[in-house]
């Protein structure tokens, strides 16, 4: 049985850690989706899997429209977090953002750009 959880550990959150990601990181794009991705080197150490998402306050005035979104993101890696551990690596710190102005429609629209992310990842 696979492990849908995204615990506490898994959770981009220290200022450390994601100032180095922002210092050291490589930028992924597709669609309305945007990642910056670390993946593990002997030159910068990395022990666990770290994510984390962010949508634009430019973007989205409206509190309630930015934390919908973060859920749907947040959701979609948890649901997909395998297909994400074979594109980018089980020792890497991420971050998700929604790089657009309009409105996902729905789950399926953000899985759908999450998946063909990860695609176009592991095809590199």
């Amino acid at each position: 049985m696979n492990n849908f959880k995204y615990p506490t550990s898994e959770k981009l959150k220290g200022k450390n850690d994601i100032s180095l990601l922002f210092e050291k990181g490589k930028w992924r794009t597709y669609g309305n989706l945007r990642i910056i991705i670390l993946k593990n080197k002997e030159t910068q150490p990395i022990s666990e899997l770290k994510f984390g998402v962010s949508v634009s306050k430019r973007y989205f005035k409206k509190a309630v429209d930015r934390n919908r979104l973060k859920r749907l993101l947040r959701e979609c890696f948890r649901l997909n977090k395998d297909l994400y551990k074979e594109a980018f690596g089980d020792l890497s710190h991420a971050m998700l953002f929604w790089a657009s102005s309009e409105k996902a429609v729905g789950y399926r629209e953000v899985e759908e750009q999450f998946i063909k992310l990860c695609q176009a990842q592991r095809k590199k």
